[in-house]
């Protein structure tokens, strides 16, 4: 994935949550701030 600038828009991509559901990150547009979290080691 390329690096991402500050105040600028992030690439869409898609993964699993820790239950198996994907989830994509445009399906987050129009909310005022997304959290994104890369945990490595679980499960």
């Amino acid at each position: 994935m390329a690096r991402v600038e500050v105040n600028k828009q992030a690439p869409d991509f898609e993964l699993s949550d820790f239950t198996g559901k994907n989830i994509k990150l445009s399906s987050f547009a129009g909310e005022k701030n997304v959290l994104v979290v890369f945990n490595r080691g679980l499960g």
